[in-house]
């Protein structure tokens, strides 16, 4: 008997109405994720311009697998991060809610990326090596050169912060290395995480050494304005353009964060932020409030601003010696392997996409 062939005109519409018929339910999932999907398709879409469109989302792709690789390691040490967020021609990055507590948990968030990244760039080589297809093994290149210029020891690439945990002096051999590798590749990307790095280490080593690099951050809380009101004395005029020094206390947890509590007596609103363990904190100023409207509710919105010295913890870097020659010969063995990989691929003269 013969099937009678549908129009996909046909398909389509019953996908729409589909859709259509669970929108809400639809949102409700993929709202958590649309910013990232968003990311990755914009930035296939940017790696499609000067690429075949395939090759822009295997490239997209293994970036992800490298990314989810933090997300694991970060998760298995209790965690949490964001998902990640791509950005065409320059890669993607997850963003950590709370710092690792010390050298050995940032450096092993750090090494999931390159671990599981390598395992999925060997997954295509060994798929393009089996279906003797050029253009998965040229992917699988692209994908160990990723991988491998993430090792490069300088912040905020992988391994910069693999070295915390073996030796900070790879953070000096980055610096002459990064610098060989600009020019040869003549990478202005490159350069400018370099220079940045550089400029970071003279703050802290050198300029702002024993006293400690000043900086800032930045929270912002919500108060219903009607529980203000509401707590507030009646004769009390309560200003939208009320500004000033907050007290506030530090205090360390027993997991090692150091925290800043703060309270703004007049509306007895209590809030506090993280800061980097070992820092000195100089001030606490309310430099914001605003009337908003949000789900219904009129909301002041404040704003408020941290000022302390960052000085180098240096409890944060003691490691056993044990653990920093387990690190390094990971690093380096993974490092090797990368090179030997790429090495390989380049051997056969494969055409690029």
């Amino acid at each position: 008997m013969k099937r009678e062939k549908r129009s996909p005109w046909l398909l389509l519409g019953a996908a729409a109405l589909f859709l259509l018929s669970k929108g809400k339910s639809l949102l409700l999932v993929l709202g958590k994720f649309s910013g990232p999907l968003i990311s990755m398709a914009v930035t296939v879409g940017a790696y499609a311009l000067i690429s075949p469109v395939w090759f822009g989302l295997g490239l997209v792709l293994l970036i992800l697998v490298h990314e989810i690789g933090h997300v694991l390691a970060a998760k298995r040490k209790g965690l949490p991060v964001s998902l990640p967020l791509f950005i065409p021609f320059i890669g993607a990055l997850i963003t950590m809610k709370k710092h690792p507590k010390d050298a050995v948990t940032e450096a092993y968030i750090a090494m999931g990326g390159p671990v599981v990244g390598t395992i999925g760039a060997l997954a295509v080589y060994i798929a393009g090596y089996a279906l003797d297809n050029p253009f998965l093994l040229v992917l699988a290149k692209v994908g160990f050169l990723i991988n491998l210029f993430n090792l490069i020891p300088i912040h905020p690439l992988d391994g910069g912060r693999i070295s915390t945990a073996v030796s900070r002096w790879l953070w000096v051999v980055g610096l002459i290395g990064g610098a060989a590798v600009i020019i040869y590749l003549r990478s202005w990307l490159l350069f400018i995480i370099w220079a940045l790095f550089a400029w970071d280490l003279y703050q802290k080593y050198i300029k702002y050494r024993g006293t400690g690099k000043p900086t800032k951050l930045q929270g912002v809380y919500e108060v219903d304005v009607h529980r203000i009101q509401s707590e507030l004395p009646s004769w009390y005029a309560f200003s939208d353009q009320q500004r000033g020094p907050l007290d506030y206390t530090t205090y360390s947890r027993l997991t090692g964060e150091q925290i800043v509590r703060f309270h703004w007596g007049t509306l007895n609103f209590q809030g506090e932020m993280e800061v980097p363990q070992g820092s000195e904190v100089t001030r606490v100023e309310l430099t914001g409030n605003d009337r908003v409207m949000k789900d219904d509710r009129e909301l002041l919105r404040l704003t408020v601003w941290i000022e302390y010295k960052q000085k180098v913890n240096e409890q944060y870097y003691e490691v056993p010696s044990a653990t920093r020659w387990r690190y390094g010969a990971a690093y380096a063995g993974l490092a090797l392997f990368l090179i030997a990989m790429i090495w390989s691929i380049q051997a056969m003269e494969l055409p690029m996409p």
